[in-house]
């Protein structure tokens, strides 16, 4: 048996999905035309603070609030004709996460490189 490691999967991702700069991202927030999802746990939130108009959808439960037959579906939460941008803390989640999103069929999906780090010194307020 062969596994992959995380950078394997990574750079698998990176090389089929859509990443945009914090500055792109806040432009688009701005513009009000994008669903801006922080994917980190409550717990990171909680210690570092959170985004100023971004919603929360933490990683473990991404597919499920994202799946429009599931009962927990953000109907009405989200736009789903604004594009989704996504990010964690510092961009393997958040990654990950526009793979799979992909995978279910999401189309104007991306990631924010650099994640939080990159957002928290950038034009967003963390509050």
């Amino acid at each position: 048996m062969t596994v992959k490691s995380i950078q394997s999967l990574v750079s698998d991702a990176m090389n089929q999905i859509k990443t945009i700069t914090s500055d792109d991202a806040f432009q688009m927030v701005e513009n009000n035309s994008c669903n801006f999802i922080d994917i980190r746990e409550i717990n990171e939130l909680e210690k570092t603070g959170r985004v100023k108009g971004a919603s929360h959808i933490p990683r473990g439960m991404l597919e499920i609030f994202l799946d429009p037959n599931s009962s927990l579906f953000k109907n009405g939460q989200l736009d789903q004709n604004k594009e989704f941008v996504l990010f964690c803390a510092g961009g393997v989640r958040s990654a990950l996460a526009v793979k799979t999103l992909k995978d279910m069929g999401y189309q104007k999906i991306s990631h924010v490189d650099g994640g939080f780090a990159s957002i928290s010194n950038s034009s967003f307020k963390i509050v």
